[in-house]
Parts: structure tokens; sequence; C-alpha cells
């Protein structure tokens, strides 16, 4: 989908307050409410906007622990890493996860309520498989900044 300076001026507002009104974003972005609610639609079917979600402070709920997580995989096949990726997919405590470059192979970002949470999570995503050389943890003191929010002003139109 070719995305044009409309529809970054919608995606800019809905990524920094996705309850805004639609009649509110038409008016920011000089467009009819209808119009604007047309490009969400297509948006959200262009797979552009990904989900509609509430961002929550974790420690808040009950999930103070940020842990970082490095993979080290003795073979990177397809074949190989499958079980493992379908452990990670599935695993709620797992908010992100990267196949990197460098030395390790995944970067995986977890959050959980406390470090006997993390060694049951560490056992269920990589106890028993040998395809896993072996994992670094790095836990999180605190943090700078946290955003799901993209640079939209970088984006070509």
């Amino acid at each position: 989908m070719q995305l044009d300076a409309f529809d970054i001026a919608i995606l800019d507002i809905l990524q920094k307050d996705n309850s805004v009104p639609q009649r509110a974003i038409a008016e920011a972005v000089h467009l009819s409410a209808p119009a604007v609610q047309r490009r969400i639609r297509k948006l959200e079917e262009a797979g552009v906007i990904r989900a509609h979600v509430a961002v929550l402070d974790a420690a808040k709920v009950g999930l103070p622990l940020t842990i970082i997580i490095e993979v080290h995989l003795e073979n990177e096949r397809p074949d190989r890493t499958a079980p493992m990726r379908a452990r990670i997919a599935a695993e709620p405590a797992v908010q992100q996860c990267y196949s990197v470059t460098g030395e390790a192979d995944y970067l995986l970002i977890v959050t959980v309520a406390s470090m006997a949470d993390y060694e049951a999570l560490t056992q269920r995503l990589f106890e028993g498989d040998d395809n896993i050389r072996r994992f670094r943890t790095s836990v999180a003191l605190g943090w700078l900044k946290s955003s799901m929010q993209l640079p939209l002003d970088k984006v070509p139109v």
C-alpha cells in the first residue's frame, strides 16, 4: 500500500492516542470524517495498522521485571529453530522477539513478576532443546524510553 501525506498524518495521530475521535482526526488533517474512516479501514486491511491496544504500565499490573535474553543457537536452519520459535510465539511473557545479527541469534524482551517466574519461563522456552547452545540474561534496572511509535516524519510520501 502506498501511503500519502493524509495517511501519514492520520497514523501519526493514532499512534500517539488511538482514542482520538475520527471527527477530531478529520479536522486535524483537513478531510471529512467518512474519508478518515475509509482510510483507517484501508490501513487496517493492508496491515499497516496491526492492532488497537492499550499500553499498560507493567509494574502497576504486577509485572515489575523486564528481562532481555540473548539466545545463541547451534544451528539456524528453519527446521531446527521452528520448535523454539513456536514456543516463543505462544508465550505471553515474551513481549518482543527479534532474529538478530551478531553473536546472538535471537533477542527476547520478556516481562515477569519475579525471578522464580523467569526461571520457569526459561525452562518452558529452552529446557530440553538441544539446538540452544546457551542464553544470556540481562535484567533491566530501569527504562529511559519505551515506545512503539514510529518516526513517521521520515517516511517518504
